[in-house]
């Protein structure tokens, strides 16, 4: 049984970054800055909360006989406290005879187009601490994403107005930049996990390296640019963020409305149809948090029995870092065009390169990812290189059906001949990227099937035409 290490690295990030926000607010009360101070306990105290109802809710506490677990996570003492309650199941292992184990069934990577099947025990106490490791790896996220990302931004934010960095400031940023590329890498972790449930993964540490640096570039840039654009277009960083916000809010519910499903009633028994709407807007609060700062690894889809969309799509990947590649080339823009004096000592279009630099190194590392270090790669139904070659074809057919058919010269009337006709593409509006998380804060079990997607490209007298099924 493995010790189960992810918790407390958890553990520790979350009480390090409270205990760094709650000295540097202390510092912004003595200095009289009470609107930092009340926007510092903002991202501090919020997403601890969120953090203590989502471990009361996967380990389902209200309905049982605990009133000092329900205590402590009201003080915001939950996580230490499932911490030293994960350890101590960790330490007890072996002592007594367990009387209920569990036989769970895995299968083998496949190696020569064969996969065998393996059967394993399971006792009680790695069932309990499963149940902690996945209830940890979604409150990463929460912390992360609803925590960490706006804190970070806020405190690089003060640092460029003050033109100056604390060391109570610094510790803070340093912590909610980790807390956010840990949460991001637990996310792809998970996500993995879940979709390839049935199969024993092993992920190495090649992997780990990729998804750490592609996460630290991805957010990092992210983060400077909103801050660069916001120190001179105060006003209107508002409208960007909203809008990227709202769009990624709205667009699972537009898709559940598209779908005509009926409303999810399976989340949990005791929850009433108010309580899951609540639950479910949580999930998609969620959802648009991860997508403001770097690439969900989880789609969700709310017409789905679990929420969450298993397919895999390479053409949302790829048009998702497209459109954000140009956002941010474009808040660069706008933010060279009006900077002021204030950034005199900096090299503006050395700075502007060394952020788009960064972004296409994180689009690099994604791409070694998938290509090289994914451990279920062999799993594929096509390689990351195909399905951007793919992507890649389909925009120039796209562009070329776009432009203007070409006029014949000569004095004759003829009409010009019939042109192409535009490739068929296959609609993808209800079909979510295989990103790779489950933010599924709903559920404590991980038991979902592996689809995959096929991506055949054919070439017909010079007309293609993609074709992209998915496996349920």
């Amino acid at each position: 049984m493995r010790l189960p290490s992810s918790i407390f690295v958890s553990v520790s990030l979350f009480t390090a970054e409270t205990t760094a926000a709650l000295y540097l607010s202390s510092t912004y009360r003595s200095a009289g800055d009470q609107i930092w101070q009340g926007l510092t306990l903002l991202f501090t105290l919020v997403p601890s909360v969120l953090v203590q109802l989502t471990l009361t809710f996967i380990h389902r506490d209200l309905s049982r006989d605990r009133p000092l677990i329900l205590l402590l996570h009201i003080l915001q003492l939950g996580p230490i406290v499932r911490c030293l309650e994960a350890f101590c199941i960790y330490g007890g292992v072996g002592r007594v005879e367990e009387p209920y184990v569990s036989i769970t069934r895995k299968k083998q990577m496949p190696r020569g187009g064969q996969s065998e099947e393996v059967e394993r025990q399971v006792g009680q106490a790695e069932g309990k601490l499963f149940t902690h490791r996945a209830a940890f790896a979604r409150t990463s996220v929460i912390q992360a994403f609803l925590g960490s990302a706006p804190q970070l931004t806020l405190q690089l934010y003060i640092c460029v107005l003050q033109q100056g960095v604390s060391i109570g400031r610094g510790t803070l940023m340093v912590i909610s930049l980790l807390s956010i590329v840990y949460g991001a890498l637990r996310c792809n972790i998970l996500a993995i996990k879940i979709k390839y449930d049935d199969y024993e993964v092993d992920v190495r540490p090649a992997a780990y390296l990729c998804i750490f640096l592609w996460r630290s570039f991805e957010i990092a840039t992210r983060v400077v640019v909103l801050v660069l654009f916001s120190s001179v277009l105060q006003l209107w960083v508002l409208p960007v963020v909203l809008l990227n916000f709202l769009a990624f809010f709205l667009y699972p519910w537009i898709l559940f409305w598209h779908s005509h499903c009926p409303f999810p009633e399976n989340i949990e028994k005791t929850l009433t149809r108010v309580g899951t709407t609540i639950v479910l807007c949580m999930l998609t609060f969620l959802y648009a948090g991860i997508n403001m700062f770097c690439w969900s690894a989880v789609q969700v889809k709310l017409s789905d029995p679990d929420l969450i969309n298993k397919s895999q799509n390479w053409y949302r990947m790829a048009a998702y870092y497209l459109v954000r590649f140009v956002e941010n080339a474009s808040l660069l823009l706008l933010w060279y065009l009006y900077k002021t004096d204030f950034y005199k000592f900096y090299c503006a279009p050395l700075l502007v390169l060394q952020l788009l630099v960064a972004y296409a190194l994180a689009i690099f590392f994604m791409l070694v990812f998938y290509q090289c270090c994914h451990p279920c790669r062999r799993l594929f139904s096509s390689s990351m290189s195909q399905g951007l070659w793919s992507c890649s074809a389909l925009l120039c057919l796209v562009c070329d059906s776009s432009s203007p058919p070409s006029r014949q010269n000569g004095p004759t009337g003829k009409s010009p001949g019939p042109a192409r006709p535009a490739p068929d593409t296959a609609s993808d509006a209800t079909d979510d990227v295989a990103n790779e998380t489950s933010y599924d804060m709903l559920d404590d079990t991980t038991n979902e099937n592996a689809n995959e997607v096929e991506n055949d490209t054919s070439a017909v007298k010079g007309d293609i035409t993609h074709n992209v099924s998915r496996d349920a």
